[in-house]
């Protein structure tokens, strides 16, 4: 083993066979049949050789056997009995390393029949069975001996023995031995120990280092043995090293190395990775189809018997269509279909018992354990859709769109909401200008039919559809279509009343502007679709901005009703624009909308206005001192520029001040004609010609302000100022204002005092020109002066009884209570009077109230002035409404229509 030290002093004293294979070698082992002779003396040529590298030394582990450095193996002594193969290790070193390699040999006797074959399994089982029995028997027999190295003189053929070290073969403990502890393993001893007193020990992991304790030895006779049973699935080998000192400590043997191995027992379980296992396999699957794959480790040694696991299937849920539908791999674990038939509409899922037993599956020796696999059977579409009945029927308004018309079923058993169930529909005949549509229902997989664009039941009353359905998925190869996937699908259209179309809408006239007033236009009528019932059409106006049209209700002839002007503001981009209606008589009447668009072509009717209309000049001419002039017009080209500008021969002065020139058609300069000018404001007319045919001219103004300016051609502030002085005309103006002003001041305060005086004439009624509500009425002051200061306060208290009330002098009575005495009977109206009557039941409620002394205010303090003789306004009791005399009420005509009821009533009207 490369592992071990190229030159170790150890050999065996037990005749042991050992054997270790090393990929190096051609060959791991050989096996040689050889005649028995007592005295073995002829040369076994074998062919022993390392590739790709040259080797020296061979050796031989059997001291009866030896190799020539060409190979060849040669018996060195005699050979006693061959009556059992022979086997023994070959080591080999080479010249440049100090690697060891090593192989096994096996020597049979020639004509001896050897054992005959048994598979590999057999045989693990049965070399580790022989394994185990002869470590139980070697720790009582193996001694462990410190060899003394020793050279062989030169062979006949001249050839002189190398050093060699002896490879000390492993020791093999069992694990979960029962003991009892301490169990003896092996011994060590030194060949000097009849000499002098030795001492053994042994160091490394298990005895002096962790894990310690594992390994003893007994220091004076040398038996190393265990102390606990041991575990190979903790530790599966320990590497120790004997050592042997003298009493003194002295090293008296090289140390030599010890291999323990701990020998697997079956003492763990199969475990699974996973309790439930889920996989899938598509329905309809052939068999030999995999679909998943189950994994159980075993902790004990996996060379081993002990950690071979086998699977089996134990049980399948559901049995159909047949008892054993799924095989698994006893070796891999995977499982796979064994038959067919496998249908996702009858089964869904398979559930299996998987058993896992090591032992190679032995159910006798094995330990097994159990996991559940879950196998889904995933869906294929193998089942195209159906409709449920070969023909639908629905039906349509006309001109309805968007609406759902019919509604077709279908089944499908294949997985619900997935590609092989989904429905696709599709119109394949009866419907060539592309009506109707078909929707699906995501959840109940309907097909609804839907109009998307508009039926006419005068074309078409009824619809002959072919629909067919199929799924978004196709189909399994080997799966027909359904001829069940085809149907008919009859729609019938509904006559509505439709509404009037204007066939050219809108519609477009051209006329001039300027069409005066009951001129025919055009005429603008509409069609009823409905062709199978006679109805008739009535035309009304819905929008009409200038109020410029009318339109005849029966043939809908449109007429103006003004002069038709292209640059009034409800003309957009020279088109006015007109909605009429027309309905029918239908139940329910229908209404069709239309427009009419009149396209005025522009006349020359606009004159040219000049702009701008004011502008500032110095009143010195300087080159700068110009004023650029256009003009703008109403009308469009050619009826507006380019212009032409000229300054009148009236008055003079303009052509004597002002002179103008053309820059272009749109253009022209204003500036002075003199060298200097007045400050002031000036009004220039200036006449503008367009370009009309024949052309229209006007004379516009335009206000200059001519200023003193700076030497930059700007005005000063002391000629903005002069300039902008009044003049003659301006300040005429202001006093003929100021002199209207105080005219209406006069004029104000003679109408004032002419109302004073008729209101003292007629204190009582109201100036027929006066309005109740807009006057404020100024009493006299009652209290706070000197005079008010001196009055009688028995007057404010509360008399003591009523016959001094009742003798007390005529004048004002302050009564703070209510009266104790009978209260007066007010005259019943009749519930419904005569009107002559209204006159007598008001004088007769008027006496009534008079002398009613309960009337209110009977609860309060009354306080009023001085009414008394010499009183300006007399005496309260002068107003003698009891009287029976004749009044005047013609005054009641005189003040507004508020009162016109009452003046017709009692004025000088004719009575009825």
């Amino acid at each position: 083993s490369p592992s071990l030290p190229s030159r170790s002093p150890l050999f065996l004293s037990l005749s042991f066979l050992f054997s270790v294979s090393v990929s190096f070698f051609v060959s791991h082992s050989f096996l040689c049949l050889i005649p028995f002779f007592p005295s073995l003396s002829l040369f076994i040529s074998l062919s022993l050789s390392l590739s790709s590298r040259q080797i020296h030394i061979f050796e031989s582990s059997d001291p009866k056997f030896g190799v020539r450095p060409d190979g060849s193996l040669y018996a060195q002594r005699e050979v006693a009995n061959l009556s059992e193969p022979i086997q023994f290790m070959v080591t080999a070193r080479g010249s440049k390393d100090t690697h060891i390699w090593e192989t096994t040999v096996k020597l049979a006797l020639a004509g001896h029949t050897l054992p005959p074959p048994i598979n590999q399994k057999r045989a693990q089982r049965q070399k580790r069975a022989q394994r185990q029995k002869r470590a139980q028997r070697q720790n009582h027999k193996r001694v462990i001996t410190f060899p003394r190295r020793h050279q062989r003189g030169s062979s006949t053929n001249g050839l002189r023995r190398q050093k060699r070290d002896w490879v000390i073969p492993p020791i093999n403990v069992p694990e979960n031995s029962r003991g009892p502890f301490p169990q003896m393993l092996v011994r060590i001893r030194s060949d000097q120990d009849k000499e002098i007193e030795i001492r053994y020990s042994i160091t490394g992991a298990g005895a002096d280092q962790p894990p310690s304790d594992v390994y003893i030895i007994d220091p004076v006779t040398g038996k190393m043995s265990v102390t606990k049973p041991l575990d190979r699935e903790d530790r599966a080998s320990y590497h120790l090293r004997a050592h042997a000192v003298d009493v003194n400590g002295n090293q008296m043997e090289p140390p030599i190395d010890l291999y323990i191995y701990v020998i697997d027992m079956n003492d763990n379980r199969p475990e699974f990775k996973n309790q439930v296992y889920n996989g899938s396999v598509p329905e309809g699957s052939k068999p030999g189809t995999s679909v998943m794959r189950v994994t159980a480790f075993d902790a004990d040694d996996s060379t081993m018997p002990n950690g071979l696991v086998h699977y089996r299937i134990l049980n399948q849920s559901p049995h159909i269509p047949i008892p054993n539908m799924f095989t698994i791999n006893g070796a891999t674990g995977e499982i796979s279909t064994i038959a067919a038939g496998l249908d996702r509409e009858k089964v869904s899922q398979y559930t299996l018992i998987v058993q896992a037993t090591d032992m190679e599956g032995s159910l006798s020796f094995g330990l097994s354990n159990t996991a559940t696999a879950l196998i889904t059977v995933t869906d294929v579409n193998d089942n195209p859709p159906e409709f449920d009945t070969k023909t639908f029927l629905g039906e349509v308004p006309e001109n309805a769109v968007g609406v759902v018309v019919a509604n077709l079923t279908v089944r499908d058993r294949d997985q619900p909401h997935t590609p092989n169930w989904n429905a696709v529909y599709r119109i394949v005949g009866g419907d060539s200008m592309g009506h109707f549509t078909i929707r699906t229902d995501e959840i109940t997989n309907d097909g609804r039919v839907t109009v998307v664009k508009p039926v006419d039941y005068e074309r078409n009353g009824a619809f002959m559809l072919t629909v067919v359905v199929s799924n978004q998925a196709h189909l399994a190869s080997g799966i027909p279509s359904s001829l069940s996937s085809t149907a008919g699908v009859t729609i019938s259209v509904l006559d509505v009343n439709e509404a009037p179309v204007f066939p050219s809408n809108p519609k477009m006239i051209r006329f001039e502007e300027g069409v005066p007033a009951d001129t025919t236009l055009t005429i603008f009528a509409a069609l009823d679709p409905d062709r199978f019932i006679q109805q008739t059409v009535r035309y009304s106006k819905l929008s009409d901005p200038g109020n410029w049209l009318r339109i005849n209700r029966t043939n809908g002839q449109i007429t103006t009703t003004a002069i038709l002007d292209r640059e009034s503001p409800y003309v957009k981009n020279n088109v006015y624009e007109a909605t009429f209606l027309a309905v029918d008589n239908g139940s329910p009447p229908a209404t069709g909308t239309g427009t009419l668009q009149i396209y005025l072509i522009d006349v020359n009717d606009n004159v040219p206005v000049l702009v701008p209309k004011e502008a500032q000049l110095c009143e010195r001419s300087r080159p700068s001192s110009r004023i650029n002039i256009t003009a703008s017009d109403a009308d469009s080209e050619p009826n507006a520029g380019p212009y032409v500008f000229e300054l009148p021969s009236f008055p003079p002065s303009v052509r004597r001040n002002w002179t103008i020139s053309r820059l272009n058609g749109e253009y022209a300069q204003l500036r002075l004609r003199i060298p200097y000018l007045e400050a002031g404001v000036y009004r220039v007319p200036i006449m503008v010609s367009d370009s009309g045919n024949p052309p229209l001219t006007n004379r516009s103004m335009i206000r200059v302000k001519v200023c003193p300016c700076d030497e930059h051609g700007d005005c000063t502030a002391v000629g903005a100022v002069a300039s902008a002085s009044l003049g003659t005309g301006a300040i005429i103006a202001i006093l003929i204002c100021i002199i209207i002003l105080l005219s209406m001041v006069l004029l104000f305060v003679v109408w004032m005092k002419r109302r004073e005086k008729e209101r003292q004439t007629k204190p009582l009624l109201i100036d027929p020109e006066d309005d109740v509500r807009d006057n404020i009425l100024k009493y006299d002051e009652e209290g706070g002066g000197e005079e008010d200061q001196d009055y009688d306060l028995s007057q404010l208290q509360q008399p003591e009884t009523l016959d001094h009330m009742m003798s007390k002098p005529a004048g004002v009575r302050r009564v703070d209570e209510r009266p104790i005495i009978p209260e007066s009977q007010y005259p019943v109206r009749p519930t419904l009077p005569h009107p002559g009557d209204i006159g007598d039941f008001i004088i007769d409620g008027l006496r009534a109230a008079d002398n009613d002394p309960t009337a209110p205010p009977y609860d309060s303090l009354l306080v009023f002035d001085y009414e008394g003789s010499g009183s300006t306004a007399g005496s309260v009791s002068s107003l003698d409404s009891s009287s029976s005399g004749e009044q005047d009420y013609d005054y009641l005509n005189d003040w507004g229509p508020r009162f016109k009821k009452l003046a017709d009533l009692y004025g000088g009207g004719e009575e009825d």
